[in-house]
């Protein structure tokens, strides 16, 4: 190698070794994002009928149940120390008893927490045995045969008033106010229709009206001329019918439209504004009951966001539907769990303020003081006129009045302190000065 060659390769070697004394340090990483907060999906299922005649009703139902888990939802509500995330399971009985227990199986297999429904008691009652060897908690909002919480047990509640109350109101409004002399009772031969209407008999018998031999059609019967043809041939000049309004509209229209022109009296399964689209201006006059306050009378936070939410009016039993799915919420919260086995107690002895009002139950799971609401049409609308509670009945004026919340009274505006005479402000005048 010659010198030249040489003295290169030095520069070379030594530059390198420069370079690698100034190595980079290599820039700090940045902190991996913390994990998400852990969850757990909480599934509660709604049973009503989503198609068939009374699908308008089923469909009331759930969306008032879907109102609450919406809400809980966006309440951000921890369970255990997770972020909780509800998930409604709407399945379709179609009023059928037979349906109305697979879809009650379904909701088991699919692990629900508890359930809102069943609406009718036809469907409810067979589908509560089914929940209890599951343990799962099961309220409705609208079931009323006696029979639902009678059969001893402990997963089965209820928020409204049952037909053994729900009866004897609307039979003792009917004789107290209209005073009939020979009453014709029907009904569609379901567990709550015939209930229902062997409770207003027994009602009205006791309170000496007679009544004519029970007549009955079915869940689906839409042509009563031949039981009508007999009701006015004996001249009674009351009827009462136990059944939906699906086929007591039809039975309205008809009996119009044959003469008859007894009073028509309903429960509530035909106590809606549908009424009128079934029987047009036959429907004026009717007289019905709800078991439970009217829908305009429940909570107006929840009368907006229902209608905010779907664009109608609630038709008959949303907001208490709306109160079973927050009922079963809010024991999840107050047990810290959403295992049955462990708010179920909660759920018992719980003391709740809802959209219809405060809820407790009692030792079968009925609603503690639950109210019955006597109705009138009028120009196509139902009217409330009178509420029955613990055996008293008040106007509906006077309920609201009562339940109406305290106005705010305005804060008081202090007094302005009186003027000065003119020589004392001029001696004040002075010492303001000074103190500047």
């Amino acid at each position: 190698m010659n010198k030249s060659k040489f003295v290169l390769t030095l520069l070379a070697a030594s530059i390198g070794l420069i370079g690698c004394g100034e190595e980079k340090k290599p820039e700090a990483k940045a902190p991996p994002p913390p994990p998400p907060p852990p969850s757990i999906e909480i599934k509660i299922g709604h049973v009503g009928p989503l198609t068939g005649q009374i699908a308008h009703l089923g469909k009331d139902n759930e969306n008032g149940a879907r109102l609450a888990i919406d809400q809980a939802n966006a309440a951000k509500i921890k369970i255990d120390g997770k972020d909780a995330k509800f998930v409604l399971v709407a399945e379709d009985d179609q009023a059928d008893p037979k349906v109305g227990t697979t879809v009650a199986q379904k909701l088991v297999d699919a692990k629900v927490a508890g359930v809102v429904g069943h609406l009718n008691s036809g469907t409810s009652i067979p589908a509560s045995s089914i929940y209890n060897g599951a343990g799962i908690p099961v309220i409705s909002g609208s079931a009323t045969n006696p029979k639902l919480t009678e059969q001893g047990f402990k997963t089965q509640f209820r928020v409204v008033g049952r037909d053994d109350q729900q009866g004897p109101a609307i039979a003792s409004y009917l004789a107290t106010n209209n005073k009939p002399k020979l009453v014709a009772i029907i009904d569609d031969a379901t567990a709550y229709g015939e209930g229902l209407a062997s409770e207003v008999e027994k009602t009205l018998k006791a309170a000496n009206v007679k009544v004519l031999p029970r007549e009955k059609g079915t869940d689906k019967t839409t042509d009563w001329k031949a039981i009508l043809t007999k009701v006015k041939g004996k001249k009674a000049d009351a009827v009462f019918y136990g059944g939906m309004d699906a086929t007591g509209g039809p039975l309205l229209k008809q009996g119009r439209e044959l003469g008859v022109k007894a009073v028509f009296s309903f429960g509530d399964g035909a106590c809606t504004e549908e009424m009128t689209k079934l029987a047009g201006t036959a429907a004026d006059g009717l007289i019905c009951s709800q078991a439970g306050i009217p829908p305009q009378a429940a909570d107006k936070k929840f009368l907006d966001a229902y209608k905010k939410t779907f664009n109608v009016d609630p038709i008959l039993y949303a907001p208490f539907t709306f109160d079973a799915a927050n009922l079963l919420i809010e024991a999840m919260k107050k047990a810290n769990s959403a295992d049955p086995a462990k708010y179920l107690p909660e759920l018992a002895k719980i003391d709740y303020k809802g959209a219809t009002g405060r809820i407790a139950f009692d030792d079968k799971g009925d609603r503690k003081d639950a109210e019955i609401t006597i109705f009138t049409m009028k120009d196509g609308k139902l009217s409330p006129i009178a509420i029955i509670k613990g055996g008293q009945t008040i106007s509906y004026e006077d309920f609201a009045k009562a339940s109406a919340p305290a106005p705010v009274a305005e804060p008081a505006t202090p007094a302005a302190e009186p003027a000065k005479p003119a020589a004392e402000a001029a001696k004040d005048a002075p010492k303001a000065e000074a103190k500047k």
